[in-house]
């Protein structure tokens, strides 16, 4: 347990942090597995009108460091091709 005022602050504020990336992260997976399970129906349609949420959330999630902004970007581009390649 922190001792001194700087340090209780400081946790504080790093229990706050984690929510916010943990609740980041969980967007983007829940939107990503929403669309594969959408595609593995064959219902791409609606898949592609789920798109630019994901895309939203990813570039969120890479511009707050929740994850790499490389790896938002490698996500988006492997969601894509699963789309294109989709029947």
């Amino acid at each position: 347990m922190p001792i001194t005022k700087s340090a209780k602050k400081a946790l504080r504020q790093s229990i706050k942090r984690k929510k916010q990336n943990v609740k980041r992260k969980d967007d983007f997976k829940k939107k990503i597995k929403e669309i594969r399970k959408l595609l593995s129906s064959s219902k791409k349609q609606e898949a592609e009108k789920l798109v630019p949420g994901a895309y939203k959330a990813l570039d969120k999630a890479g511009k707050s460091g929740v994850i790499k902004k490389n790896a938002a970007a490698r996500k988006k581009s492997r969601l894509m091709k699963a789309i294109k390649l989709s029947i």
